[in-house]
């Protein structure tokens, strides 16, 4: 017994099948882009202190790569204890409004931490844990460590990054996915993220 297979006529199955993926690729880019403007329109607004980063990694192209004071984790803010195994980790971290107006850690843990009043909690991209040799603070990255800004802008942040005057507000969503909403410089935005 033999089985024998009919092929579309015309190119039809073709035509069809490249109409499927294009429209799986749009509805995907769709999603990714509106993903990341509902954290901007919902989200809650942090503003976050930046880090020195060295002057010849800050600038890239058309991005600025960003470090920040709460990049660096105090172990002493961990509740719940370290894995004792190493391996990949996620860690949350809760923040609240200090005195000066910028954000800081008051709280991390290797579980998902519950709200609380006056306080955000951000989520780490995943990271490699050395277990309780961590060391004194663990370092973390949140997926805000780039911030694209328009064709020969760059300089004058540079600049600015230098005399330590960059600050970033970013938006929080209620599980911890951070956006960048705006670069300022010297308190006043220098770079409005648009939301599509």
């Amino acid at each position: 017994m033999s089985f024998t297979f009919a092929r579309p006529q015309g190119g039809r199955f073709y035509i069809v099948a490249a109409i499927l993926v294009a429209g799986l690729q749009t509805l995907i880019l769709g999603y990714s882009i509106q993903s990341r403007a509902s954290i901007l329109a919902n989200g809650t607004e942090v503003q976050l202190k930046t880090a020195p980063v060295d002057p010849r990694d800050f600038l890239r192209g058309d991005y600025v790569v960003l470090n920040y004071d709460i990049s660096s984790v105090p172990v002493s803010t961990v509740t719940g204890g370290i894995p004792a195994d190493a391996g990949e980790q996620t860690l949350w971290v809760r923040l609240k409004r200090q005195p000066d107006g910028f954000w800081g850690i008051v709280e991390s843990s290797f579980k998902e931490l519950p709200a609380a009043a006056e306080t955000v909690v951000l989520r780490s991209l995943p990271f490699y844990s050395y277990g309780p040799n961590n060391g004194e603070t663990i370092r973390v990255e949140y997926g805000i460590e780039r911030c694209y800004v328009p064709e020969g802008e760059g300089k004058p942040l540079e600049e600015a990054r230098n005399d330590g005057t960059v600050s970033i507000t970013v938006s929080v969503s209620s599980s911890g996915t951070a956006q960048i909403r705006s670069l300022m410089v010297d308190g006043k935005p220098a770079y409005e993220e648009p939301l599509y």
